[in-house]
């Protein structure tokens, strides 16, 4: 796969405004949703109150399947109506989707925007797989997301991403009626790092320079290098077996920081640590409730709107 004629093909697709005065009937605000396990979600649907079950027929999501490295299925999907499914075993064969009984924090943080801006409609795409890191020195079986990846034919994790967007962007009839939305790209939503926090030192250091590299491709896929970005800061849970989980999550934690204080056009979502454990690695579903709330929140301190 030529990562760079897709990074053309991407630009073409998002030449288009960005201002609230362009905005009409059919337009509407595009959310980009990566990551990790924490972004996979593993909130139980049996868990979800009965008002973020319903209600979601106005806002649509592309969710690209999720794939190993070197899968050429990464990535494909379809749009379709929000609704609960789309945690962890999510999968897509490009034609029909098959929903799990988990959730993330798409649910919450759609209702929280929506509160918000309630003249606002919002489309989103997701592709996030657990385990994932940046750095290809810490892909262990899960895959990474280093965008100079060279094992398994070049095809990883940033390949799935932009297989997942350009598949989006492919019929922007997101709704099937015949007549094209205008996507206007407002918000990379990003919940990563732990997986380069548990191999070495040497890799965490690393993740302010990985992070910002990809993010800077990612932003530049939706062609606005001022898009807002907001992290997701790791957390703790001190479930390990010898307590600490994260070996080295204090350095990705200030590499976290360290991204949003020098980006005026990003933010950090810091109440993770206040979030209840299902398992040392994952919130229980009230974590993924109160994340997409928390989500929302900090991302309207950096919106434009």
């Amino acid at each position: 796969m030529k990562k760079f004629s897709i990074f053309l093909t991407l630009l073409y697709f998002f030449s288009m405004p960005n201002t609230a005065q362009d905005l009409d009937e059919n337009s509407y605000r595009l959310f980009y949703l990566g990551g990790q396990s924490n972004m996979d979600g593993y909130g139980f649907n049996s868990e979800l109150p009965d008002t973020l079950t319903t209600g979601f027929d106005d806002v649509w999501i592309y969710h690209g399947n999720p794939a190993d490295d070197g899968n050429e299925s990464g990535g494909l999907g379809l749009w379709a109506p929000l609704q609960p499914g789309h945690g962890v075993g999510f999968s897509s064969d490009g034609s029909k989707n098959a929903y799990s009984n988990r959730f993330g924090m798409e649910l919450s943080f759609v209702k929280a925007l929506k509160a918000l801006y309630p003249n606002e409609k919002i489309a989103l795409i997701k592709y996030s797989k657990g385990g994932t890191s940046i750095d290809q020195r810490a892909a262990d079986e899960f895959g990474a997301w280093d965008p100079e990846y060279d094992e398994n034919n070049g095809i990883n994790q940033y390949d799935h991403f932009l297989t997942t967007v350009r598949g989006a962007l492919a019929n922007t009839d997101i709704d099937g009626d015949g007549i094209e939305e205008i996507l206007i790209p407002s918000g990379i939503l990003w919940m990563q790092g732990e997986s380069d926090a548990v191999f070495t030192e040497e890799i965490a250091a690393d993740y302010y320079q990985n992070l910002s590299h990809l993010l800077g491709l990612i932003r530049a896929s939706f062609h606005n290098d001022d898009i807002p970005i907001v992290l997701g800061k790791i957390s703790e849970s001190w479930k390990g077996e010898n307590g600490k989980v994260w070996t080295y999550g204090e350095l990705i934690q200030h590499a976290q920081e360290k991204f949003v204080r020098k980006d005026q056009q990003a933010a950090i979502v810091r109440d993770t640590r206040f979030y209840n454990y299902a398992d040392p690695w994952h919130y229980d579903s009230d974590g993924y409730i109160r994340m997409g709330k928390d989500f929302a929140r900090v991302l309207s301190t950096i919106l434009a709107w």
